[in-house]
């Protein structure tokens, strides 16, 4: 039979994702690599995809990797239709709505459409929908913060974890969408096609957790 794929997050989040996964008795990768984007197992029962955070539920959903572990940020930003058998100890953030820390609270009843920066427009926009809020949404990849000082952005949408970089940049906290932590999502064809696997897999990760 062949091995399974696991895809996980590149760097940090892959870090903390393997020692858990060491505790549990998964096979470990052979090295660990970011140059090498599929490592095998030690004992080639896995293979390991090193992927961008965002593609991992992507990649588990489409059935590239049978699991995968992602924020759940993102698992929702994608809407990805995958099994979430395990929220792991990890990864601990939230999705927030930022602005410049000198400006009112206001913003987020702008008569005018607010532009909001970010990595998460369905996120973002589910949110402000919600709220009665008509903004303009701005797709940034990467330094979001970014987005109000340079005039590009009023709001910015983004993970928060300890809030220095917001500080850093004379942003602060307005509203939390949703909170956010690691989690074990696997797809849902393999997960009926090779349980007699995975299950054994789970079970030996959450009683270590």
């Amino acid at each position: 039979m062949s091995a399974l794929t696991i895809a996980l997050p590149k760097g940090r989040m892959a870090d903390e994702s393997l020692t858990w996964l060491r505790r549990a008795g998964w096979s470990p990768p052979r090295s660990v690599d970011d140059r090498k984007l599929v490592i095998p197992s030690i004992d080639g029962s896995l293979n390991y995809l090193l992927v961008k955070p965002m593609d991992t539920p992507v990649f588990v959903e489409q059935g590239a990797a049978d699991i995968g572990i992602a924020g759940l940020d993102a698992v929702r930003e994608r809407a990805a239709d995958v099994y979430e058998p395990l929220l792991l100890p990890f990864g601990h953030c939230r999705l927030s709505v930022a602005a410049p820390a000198d400006r009112p609270e206001h913003p987020l009843r702008l008569e005018i459409s607010p532009r909001v920066a970010t990595k998460y427009p369905r996120l973002a926009e589910q949110y402000f929908r919600g709220r009665g809020v008509s903004a303009e949404f701005i797709y940034l990849n990467g330094s979001v913060e970014l987005g109000p000082l340079v005039d590009l952005a009023d709001l910015i949408v983004d993970v928060v974890q300890t809030g220095e970089t917001l500080r850093a940049n004379n942003l602060v906290e307005l509203r939390e969408i949703m909170p956010s932590q690691a989690v074990l999502i696997v797809n849902r064809a393999s997960y009926r096609l090779h349980a007699h696997i995975i299950q054994p897999l789970l079970r030996a990760l959450q009683a270590v957790l």
